[in-house]
C-alpha cells in the first residue's frame, strides 16, 4: 500500500495528461469535426489520402534506415572509447556537444553546408561541378538522416558505455588467457552482455527518430521535397487546417503501429 501511495502522484499524472487525452483522440476517430459519429468513414479516408500514403512511407523508410545505423555507429564508437581510457573524456564531450546545441543552430548549420549558396555548394564550385539546392532534391533524405545521426550518436553512445561498465573485466581477462582473439570475444561475451541495453537503446533511439521533424520544418517548411515528408509533417499541416477528423484518425494508426513495433521487439529480446 505503501508503494502504491508514492506511485499515485506519477499514475494520477499519466492518466490526466496521456491516457485521457488519448482517450479523446480515439473518441474524435470515429466523429467528424462537428462531433457526429461517423463510425470507420475517417480511417477509409487516411489511408485513400495519397498524402498520409507518402508520409507514412517516408517515416517508415527514415527509421529503418536510421535504427541499424545509429546502432551499429554508436556501439563501435562505445567499444573504441571503452578502449581509450584516456582520450575517452574528451570524445565523450565531442559526442555530446551537438545534444546541447539548440535547434536553431542546427538549422543555420545546415542551411550553411546544403543550401544553395552553402559550403558543400562552394566545394562544388571548385571542383567545376553545378551548386545544387541539396535540400530541393533526392539527397534531401539523406540529409536529414546524417542531421539525426549526427545529433542522437553521442546519447546512445553513454548508454552503450554504461552497459560495458557492467561487464566484469575479470571474463574478459579469462578470455584472453583461454587465447580467445578480439572478435570472439566481442561475439561470445560483449554482445550477449548487451543485449538488454539494445532493447532500451533501440526502442529509444526509434522514439527519437519522430524528433526529425523539427530540423526538416525549419529547413524546408510546411511542404518540403516530397523525400522528406514525414507523418509530422502531414500532422503539422492537418491541424492548420482543422482537420481534426483525419488527424485524431491517423494519430491512432500511428500510435498503434509504434505499439504493436515496440512489443514485437520486446517478445524477441524476451526469447533471446
Amino acid at each position: 500500500m505503501t508503494g502504491f501511495l508514492f506511485l499515485l502522484p506519477s499514475l494520477a499524472g499519466v492518466v490526466v495528461f496521456i491516457l485521457l487525452p488519448f482517450a479523446d483522440v480515439v473518441r474524435r476517430s470515429f466523429t467528424s469535426v462537428l462531433g457526429a459519429f461517423v463510425g470507420l468513414a475517417n480511417y477509409r479516408t487516411v489511408f485513400s489520402n495519397s498524402a498520409f500514403l507518402r508520409a507514412a512511407w517516408n517515416t517508415l523508410r527514415f527509421t529503418a534506415v536510421c535504427i541499424p545505423l545509429l546502432l551499429l555507429l554508436s556501439l563501435a564508437a562505445a567499444v573504441c572509447l571503452q578502449r581509450l581510457p584516456k582520450a575517452g573524456k574528451v570524445l565523450k564531450s565531442a559526442y555530446l556537444v551537438p545534444m546541447a546545441i539548440p535547434v536553431a543552430s542546427v538549422v543555420l548549420l545546415w542551411k550553411l553546408v546544403f543550401l544553395r549558396g552553402g559550403i558543400l555548394n562552394g566545394l562544388l564550385a571548385w571542383a567545376g561541378k553545378a551548386p545544387t539546392d541539396w535540400m530541393n532534391t533526392d539527397g534531401a533524405f539523406f540529409v536529414l538522416v546524417f542531421s539525426y545521426l549526427w545529433k542522437n550518436l553521442g546519447y546512445d553512445v553513454i548508454l552503450w558505455l554504461a552497459g560495458l561498465a557492467g561487464i566484469s573485466p575479470e571474463i574478459y581477462e579469462a578470455a584472453r588467457v583461454d587465447g580467445a582473439g578480439e572478435w570472439r570475444i566481442f561475439a561470445s561475451i560483449t554482445m550477449p552482455n548487451l543485449l538488454p541495453s539494445l532493447y532500451t537503446i533501440a526502442v529509444l533511439s526509434f522514439l527519437n527518430s519522430f524528433k526529425a521533424f523539427r530540423e526538416a520544418y525549419l529547413v524546408a517548411g510546411d511542404y518540403p521535397h516530397e523525400s522528406i515528408y514525414l507523418l509530422q509533417h502531414l500532422f503539422n499541416n492537418w491541424f492548420r487546417d482543422l482537420a481534426l477528423d483525419k488527424m485524431a484518425a491517423a494519430a491512432v494508426v500511428t500510435a498503434a503501429v509504434i505499439l504493436a513495433l515496440v512489443l514485437v521487439l520486446q517478445r524477441a529480446w524476451e526469447r533471446e
